[in-house]
């Protein structure tokens, strides 16, 4: 199972890069200015996030292989489906449906992941996650390759045939429930409703996936338009944001101290000055620097991912799912409207603006961890009486 769910991630990671590798063809195919390639990748994530939302119910209530069959299809297929001649409405709907999909077998492989190794799951699901980090980095530069040697519809078909080759692969792999492991409870105890001090971590989960996104589509036009840096420098950077996205989170698997949201404000306000000065000063070691401000952000999704477990225990199936939209909504808002800054003020400007972004991300974290101390008070003074 692992095998599959590595390789299931891989191809997560290059269906995440696929747009930004590709986005003068596509723009230029589709007539696109920044706003139109930005929502592209916004219509990318909205799928994710539709995809989480809808599949959950679905795991523990149907097969799941063939349910991880017909989503690693239906990647093939919307990823087939993009041409030069599929028009600007088509690659918006096909980009949603592979979104859609490749949130379904997400769902899918981490409830099965999770299943299979019980208590012992934290490493397994870290080990298969680094494979979209992984695909990512290695997605960019082959993407583009293939699109060199051909077209950018030809990097989207090859893709697709590796989905198809998924969906084959799954027929040999058991993904169900293994005997005599724990099923759903029959009924669950009534979940504490959810507080406001949900927005938070929600506003996180925005601002990161956000960034994330953006980063990727703009890396390619900011190299070229704004430092005159030959295109093949943009894919690279891209290649070199996710690298030190990896790498940030390998190095917080060996965070010795207390995980709460003073991470996060720290990684945010970080990121927010090394991307603000890079693309302030013009730096030209792109890759550098923004590699740099994925390394420093590497620790965000999986944490804030925890600490909304934590600080929600009677809920945390809803509190997840609710800020892993909330951060699929992030992913559609931002990349649009930093292309419509892009249009109306040129990329340079638009590039820097993610800055922005990275600083509201530390601001929502601070905000989360007076929660954070004020539940602890709220303990405390509990137990005291």
């Amino acid at each position: 199972m692992l095998g599959l769910a590595f390789a299931a991630f891989l191809l997560f990671g290059v269906a995440l890069v696929i747009v930004g590798a590709n986005q003068a063809a596509l723009a230029a195919a589709l007539g696109l200015d920044l706003a139109g390639s930005g929502l592209l990748v916004s219509s990318l994530s909205l799928g994710i996030g539709a995809g989480v939302l809808s599949t959950g119910p679905l795991v523990d209530r149907t097969a799941r292989r063939p349910l991880f069959v017909a989503v690693s299809l239906g990647s093939a297929a919307a990823l087939a489906a993009v041409g030069p001649d599929a028009g600007f409405a088509r690659a918006l709907a096909c980009l949603f449906a592979l979104g859609a999909c490749l949130g379904g077998y997400e769902t899918i492989l981490n409830t099965a992941v999770a299943e299979r190794y019980g208590e012992r799951a934290a490493r397994p699901l870290t080990l298969v996650h680094t494979g979209a980090t992984l695909g990512a980095v290695v997605g960019a530069p082959l993407v583009a390759w293939i699109a060199a040697r051909a077209d950018f519809a030809a990097s989207f078909r090859a893709t697709g045939a590796a989905f198809a080759l998924l969906g084959a692969a799954a027929f040999a792999v058991s993904l169900e429930r293994a005997p005599g492991s724990p099923g759903p409870p029959a009924a669950a105890p009534p979940a504490r409703p959810l507080s406001l001090g949900l927005v938070p971590y929600a506003a996180v989960a925005a601002c990161y996936v956000g960034v994330e996104t953006a980063v990727t589509l703009f890396a390619p036009p900011y190299a070229r338009d704004a430092l005159g840096l030959d295109p093949a420098r943009g894919v690279r950077a891209i290649s070199a944001f996710w690298l030190g996205l990896l790498l940030g989170r390998a190095l917080f698997l060996f965070h010795p101290g207390p995980v709460d949201a003073r991470l996060l404000a720290g990684a945010g306000l970080a990121a927010a000055l090394a991307l603000g000065a890079g693309a302030a000063l013009d730096v030209r070691a792109l890759e550098l620097w923004v590699g740099l401000v994925g390394l420093l952000l590497g620790l965000v999704f999986p944490v804030f991912v925890l600490l909304t477990a934590l600080r929600f225990p009677a809920a945390r199936g809803t509190a997840t799912g609710l800020v892993t939209g909330a951060g699929a909504a992030g992913g559609f808002v931002v990349p649009w409207l930093t292309g419509a800054l892009g249009d109306a003020r040129g990329v340079r400007v638009a590039f820097a603006s993610l800055a922005a972004w990275c600083l509201a991300l530390a601001l929502a974290a601070a905000l989360a961890r007076r929660g954070e101390r004020a539940k602890l008070v709220a303990r405390s003074l509990g137990s005291s009486s």
